[in-house]
């Protein structure tokens, strides 16, 4: 940048367009995103990764440790794989069986921790664990494409290469779980440590460790090197249902947080008085680089590839503004991101996470602000008044809905005794209702608003009077402070669909190539295109990435 003594502030983009479902459903990863910047601060550590265990048979059964220096602390994955049967391996979160399970573990493990974890890791939520494991996964190999890459490598050849392009991970996560569960460490352990103090730093590090395992033990079954750029493609999938989604609704001040670290960036790089060469350079590379991941992004479901095709048609536009009158006049990023104001909500998003990329040094900072120490709390001393602008102002969305209309309440959220994990039921049509799960945050906004209005006291006698509405006051009162904490949208909406939700928490976490199966489930892939182990030393530059280049 020639000069940011003196830049045009932009405000940021406000919380009513941005916190919809429509939008938040469109989001794309950006460098502000938890995988990118885990691997930034392995790279300026200028860590390695070590594989001091590897006790894999010539079938592919057995464990391995990888270790890490991280921050001045240690970790390391312990690697367990096992033999199951084809009728074994599933996706859902209630399988009992893995092809192969994962503990993150805070040090250097002996031969007794090991053998633990060997033990304990296979069986997962029947087990217990303790406050040395920080991260509890497990995965499933994708069959066909495990199967032909060994096949390949064995025949003293590389595996197809679309075949690699087309389904783009060996292996793909059900479950990452930390902060708790089942008797690992809690957050607070890890939450001052350099590198991990950032939401699912430590999570992010096993999906990247779990990664390098994948492609070690297809070498190893094949008795063959992988190409550098095969493997480098070859990322984590994962499949993310309904249990992600109520996340953001339950932690309203991480939400928050992420979005105006994001929206924030995005401002900063608008007020840009002017571009370098080398940046104009950059940024016509990076869109070559999308152009071809786009035409990479290939999903079964018709309707989705039908918005990719839509995409790319929109981008293919888009990229003509990329000439000199635009990136050499004033302003050159807010010109760009003024053109991309008529087409798509897709494209919309899609330019902002392009137009932050190249500006590390302007954003990446802003990373330390994507946690949060604050919870919601209420402020009985705050005025009655002042609650009720903050209703006119920020709640308008929740107030007009009408809750008679069978579709406006259509659906119920709850958690399944049998599944383990969030359900949505129809309202009208299945029972359950009666074990509401508390998603319904327009509908209690409402009521608590409506019960106010026949209030002539203070805030505390409110609270004396009508206890119920607790919930709903402390979102208000959030919501004045925070102004990104809410999902602008009624979710139990007949027209709710989850899948926005989930593909808005999967890009803070770094995904692409989001394959939703319904509105309520998708599959995706984290790390396709990042740094190998041995690669550290380079600067991660991965965002969009396309296959077959470097």
């Amino acid at each position: 940048m020639k000069d940011l003594a003196e830049p045009r502030r932009f405000v940021l983009r406000a919380p009513a367009q941005v916190m919809r479902l429509r939008r938040m459903g469109a989001a794309f990863p950006t460098r502000l995103s938890f995988l990118p910047t885990l691997l930034r601060r392995l790279h300026d550590d200028a860590a390695q990764v070590t594989r001091p265990v590897w006790r894999i048979d010539k079938a592919g059964y057995g464990h391995a440790v990888y270790s890490i220096d991280l921050g001045g602390h240690t970790y390391s994955l312990v690697a367990v794989s096992t033999r199951i049967s084809d009728a074994q391996r599933t996706d859902r979160v209630i399988a009992q069986e893995w092809d192969s399970a994962y503990v993150l573990y805070d040090g250097i493990p002996d031969a007794a921790e090991i053998a633990r974890i060997c033990q304990a890791a296979p069986k997962q939520e029947a087990a217990r664990f303790g406050e040395r494991d920080l991260v509890l996964s497990r995965a499933n190999k994708s069959v066909r494409l495990f199967t032909h890459v060994v096949q390949a490598l064995r025949a003293g050849r590389q595996p197809d290469a679309d075949r690699i392009r087309d389904t783009g991970y060996l292996m793909r996560t059900t479950a990452v779980y930390g902060n708790g569960k089942f008797g690992i460490a809690d957050r607070a352990r890890i939450a001052d440590r350099p590198g991990l103090g950032g939401p699912f730093m430590a999570e992010m590090l096993t999906v990247w460790l779990i990664r390098g395992f994948t492609h070690d033990l297809v070498e190893h079954l094949g008795g063959a090197t992988l190409d550098r750029h095969l493997k480098r493609h070859l990322g984590i999938g994962n499949a993310t249902g309904l249990g992600m989604a109520p996340f953001l609704v339950s932690h309203p001040l991480l939400l928050d947080a992420w979005m105006q670290v994001r929206e924030t960036a995005l401002a900063r790089v608008r007020a840009i008085p002017d571009l370098t060469s080398a940046e104009v350079a950059c940024l016509r590379s990076l869109a070559g680089r999308v152009t071809r991941h786009l035409g990479d992004w290939r999903v079964p479901d018709a309707d989705a590839q039908a918005e990719i095709g839509l995409l790319r048609r929109e981008w293919s536009g888009f990229i003509r503004h990329l000439g000199d009158v635009t990136l050499q006049g004033p302003e050159p990023i807010n010109a760009l991101w003024e053109a991309a104001q008529t087409g798509s909500v897709a494209l919309q998003e899609l330019v902002a996470a392009f137009l932050i990329e190249p500006f590390g040094a302007l954003v990446d900072g802003l990373t330390e602000c994507m946690a949060t120490p604050f919870l919601p709390r209420i402020e009985p001393e705050m005025p009655v008044a002042e609650i009720r602008v903050a209703l006119m102002r920020d709640w308008g969305w929740a107030l007009a809905v009408d809750f008679d209309r069978t579709d406006q309440q259509a659906q119920f959220w709850y958690v399944s005794q049998a599944k383990l994990e969030p359900r949505l039921g129809l309202r009208h049509h299945e029972p359950g209702a009666e074990r509401e799960s508390p998603l319904d945050v327009a509908r209690q906004v409402q009521a608590m608003a409506r019960t106010l209005e026949q209030h002539d006291g203070d805030l505390i006698g409110f609270l004396r009077a009508h206890p119920e509405h607790r919930a709903a006051l402390r979102r208000v009162q959030t919501l004045i402070r925070h102004p990104y904490a809410e999902i602008r949208d009624n979710l139990i909406d007949a027209d709710c669909r989850p899948v926005d939700m989930l593909r808005c928490k999967l890009a803070f976490f770094g995904a692409a190539k989001f394959d939703p199966k319904s509105d309520r489930w998708t599959r995706i892939t984290l790390a396709q295109g990042a740094p190998l182990a041995d690669e550290l030393d380079r600067t991660p530059d991965w965002w969009m990435p396309a296959f077959g280049t470097a």
